[in-house]
């Protein structure tokens, strides 16, 4: 019997144990796509204890509480941080199989050197111990200590970037902490908050905004803002990628009565969101960013949960509804005309891994290798069977030596060990091929597939 998530976790060959201890496990890491507060990073945050940093916003944690029977008091209420924490531990020792348990402990490990079992009976001694030692750990020094080389944060087109300009002038920390474009709130006409986002935005763009037109040339003055900045990254969240056979002119008409105050149908809508992010996407290639596009998401389920707690509450699901022929036209559109940006398509549906792995097949180009990407097991399926399915997708229908490789995800500083955990997992996957004499025992290009999708492949994707 193995030792509890000894050195070789998750490593059952000598191959995979070579491939990762010799190549995977102490290069940097570009974490490409996060949710962590910059101004956090630029005031170098302490934390007075465990729950601050574990509970603090985070959703996975919350949802399994609640599937725990736990109280939302102690959850997201006014029980106290200990209390949390306790509840939390009898939580964890039920989550046998699931990813939460092997972060949380991979933490427990790499930061606070605790090599025990969390549970209800010694939540007391773990929380003394991490407690301790956090007097001595702040927001970048765990950065630092994790090799992190880039941080791509998540920020919406009105932010005037404030905490990012600070960092990059902080000449004492090295790490490229970057704003990634996250333009949902001018995407999703449908929503109530829509037109009062308008009013923002014109505010930001420094112009009025009365027509389609101008919401377009607002957002690209707002994009010209970001690259000063250094961003070279945008991030859609999607039900789906909506494509339909419309206009500019038909959407100046939809835009109009949207800001009359008057319902559109679900037609109207689509037509809206195709020609913005056709839009979106052909400014992407003229600055050189990425598009990324997240979907198959379901959220705020819970009516009851999100009108007390807003959304990001761990109230989201799958959804089946992601029309995979509307994202194939909405590519072949940009890609067409030679605007097609470097893309990363994400669904939350492990379902679709096969229909993404064979649309990217079809938009690739000398511009960039692997210029469009079949992006890393995402939300509900990052987790071992998750990852070792969409990389063996990958690996059927694509090139998976050329993959990115993993993202955090995360609003939380302690994270980093996820991309550990994902190196494990990919040179187990790896590794079982070669044992199994499916790929020659060649260290030279065994080497350059597992540092490329540990490291050098988003390096070189990204630029940075």
């Amino acid at each position: 019997m193995k030792e509890f998530m000894d050195k070789d976790f998750l490593l059952s060959t000598d191959t995979a144990k070579h491939l990762f201890h010799d190549f995977a496990e102490d290069l940097p890491i570009i974490d490409y796509h996060c949710h962590l507060s910059p101004q956090e990073i630029a005031e170098d945050a302490h934390f007075e204890n465990i729950t601050q940093v574990w509970l603090g916003g985070d959703h996975y944690k919350w949802r399994q509480m609640r599937s725990n029977g736990v109280e939302e008091r102690y959850i997201t209420g006014d029980a106290s941080d200990r209390e949390k924490f306790q509840k939390w531990a009898e939580t964890l020792e039920m989550a046998i199989g699931n990813p939460l348990y092997h972060w949380s402990h991979l933490e427990l490990q790499r930061y606070f050197g605790y090599h025990g079992a969390l549970n209800g009976d010694t939540a007391e001694e773990v929380w003394n111990l991490c407690n301790d030692k956090l007097k001595t750990m702040s927001a970048r020094q765990l950065i630092l200590d994790s090799n992190v080389e880039m941080i791509g944060t998540t920020d919406d087109p009105i932010d005037d970037l404030h905490w990012h300009k600070q960092i990059a002038a902080d000449e004492t920390f090295d790490v490229k902490v970057l704003p990634s474009w996250r333009p949902d709130k001018a995407v999703n006409i449908e929503k109530d908050d829509f037109v009062s986002y308008m009013d923002k935005l014109a505010e930001a763009a420094d112009m009025k905004i009365a027509s389609f037109a101008d919401v377009k040339t607002a957002l690209t003055k707002r994009m010209e803002y970001f690259k000063e900045a250094g961003c070279c990254v945008s991030d859609h969240g999607l039900e789906y990628v909506a494509y339909a056979d419309t206009t500019d002119e038909e959407v100046e008409t939809i835009f109009a009565k949207k800001m009359s105050g008057a319902s559109l149908s679900a037609e109207e809508v689509g037509k809206y969101k195709m020609r913005i992010l056709v839009h979106l996407g052909r400014e992407y290639h003229r600055l050189n960013w990425v598009m990324q596009l997240h979907y198959g998401v379901k959220r705020d389920n819970n009516r009851k949960i999100f009108e007390a707690l807003g959304p990001d509450a761990g109230i989201d699901s799958i959804s089946t509804s992601a029309p995979i022929n509307e994202l194939a036209d909405f590519l072949n559109e940009l890609a067409y005309t030679d605007e097609l940006p470097k893309t990363i398509i994400y669904s939350l549906n492990p379902i679709d891994n096969a229909a993404i792995g064979t649309i990217i097949g079809c938009f690739q180009s000398p511009e960039a290798v692997g210029k469009i990407q079949h992006g890393s097991a995402w939300w509900f399926n990052d987790n071992k069977t998750g990852m070792m399915d969409q990389m063996t997708s990958l690996a059927n229908l694509g090139l998976l030596g050329n993959f990115i490789g993993m993202l955090t995800d995360s609003r939380s500083f302690l994270s980093y060990t996820r991309h550990e955990y994902f190196r494990r997992i990919a040179c187990e996957l790896i590794g079982g091929w070669v044992e199994n004499g499916e790929y020659p025992a060649d260290d030279a290009s065994l080497r350059k597939i597992v540092e490329g999708i540990s490291y050098r492949n988003a390096k070189r994707y990204f630029e940075i």
